[in-house]
């Protein structure tokens, strides 16, 4: 007798359900090649993040990219990835079937040990996949002069980035020795990293305490004024 008959009036074959298919988060390997290179990959995320704040994107790093349904052993991790029209947060992986978006750009921390998987299976995947723009950076000056090269996709195949702007983006690529940096159109002024940013915290609290302090010392004056009968109001 086989197995997995039902009766249903008459004998049937059941339609049996599919064997639930895993897709890894993780494959065991390191995030990054070298310190230089973990640290790059760091700096482009959280800037990206801050960019994109309140936008529906999300920014995902180093996480498997599922491209190709049932079929798990099909898939490639980005060093840093942006993906709009989905919600903003992380996931431990990204499917392109469940998300309904794929990558807008792409951005991989190269390296001479990468170089040949970069400059070939990624490239021709990301084009195939209609990537819109991929980036390679070159944190210890390797192989790629000027450390920076974007290929942008034109009639569905990539073409070179020469004046290092995304339009995806919108914003500017420029190095800054082992960093890739984003400059704001309007300002100029660079997306910060996460050294800056704890900066700016500081210094935003700091200004904080001081504007506390001043509005501490107004009240006072204010109030000794009312004690010699004088509206501190009435006074420009």
């Amino acid at each position: 007798m086989l197995p997995f008959i039902l009766k249903t009036g008459t004998d049937s074959l059941s339609n049996l359900s599919k064997p639930e298919i895993d897709y890894p988060s993780s494959d065991g390997k390191p995030v990054a090649e070298t310190y230089l290179h973990l640290n790059a990959i760091i700096a482009i995320l959280k800037a990206l993040e801050l960019h994109l704040k309140g936008q529906q994107a999300t920014v995902l790093a180093n996480q498997f990219l599922y491209y190709s349904q049932d079929l798990p052993r099909l898939r490639v991790a980005p060093d840093v990835m942006v993906i709009f029209g989905v919600a903003p947060g992380g996931r431990d992986n990204y499917k392109t079937w469940q998300e309904g978006q794929i990558p807008s750009i792409i951005f991989e921390v190269t390296s001479k040990g990468t170089q040949s998987e970069d400059q070939g299976h990624k490239y021709a995947l990301y084009e195939q996949m209609g990537i819109q723009e991929y980036w390679l950076f070159d944190p210890k000056n390797e192989w790629i002069a000027g450390q920076l090269q974007g290929y942008r996709l034109w009639d569905g195949r990539y073409i070179p980035i020469e004046d290092h702007r995304s339009r995806v983006l919108g914003l500017q690529l420029s190095v800054q020795g082992s960093l890739l940096r984003f400059g704001q159109e309007e300002t100029g002024n660079f997306l910060p990293i996460p050294d800056e940013i704890g900066n700016l915290v500081e210094n935003l609290q700091a200004a904080q305490q001081l504007a506390n302090q001043e509005r501490q010392r107004a009240d006072r004056l204010a109030e000794l004024l009312r004690q010699q009968g004088i509206d501190p109001e009435a006074i420009e």
